[in-house]
């Protein structure tokens, strides 16, 4: 079932929707109700990282963070 919904834009934001939608053949109310779609979906990952991030992820262990001076050196430098 389709409901209207009214929202209260910037115009110029409004301008430049418009014009995308017609320059990727799309209404504005299907481009809304995609991008709505996308940020309530829970297949999509929340947070997505970088190949960078991936690949460092687990360089450090947790037995690493788990000792108090390399912490506090952390805590430290980065106060």
């Amino acid at each position: 079932m389709e409901t209207k919904l009214t929202l209260k834009l910037d115009q110029k934001v409004i301008r430049s929707a418009k014009v995308y939608a017609e320059n990727n053949n799309r209404s504005l109310s299907k481009l809304v109700e995609d991008y709505f779609r996308k940020l309530v979906s829970e297949s999509e990952p929340r947070k997505q990282f970088s190949p960078l991030v991936v690949e460092l992820s687990g360089v450090i262990s947790e037995k690493d963070l788990e000792k108090l001076d390399y912490v506090e050196y952390l805590e430290k430098k980065y106060e």
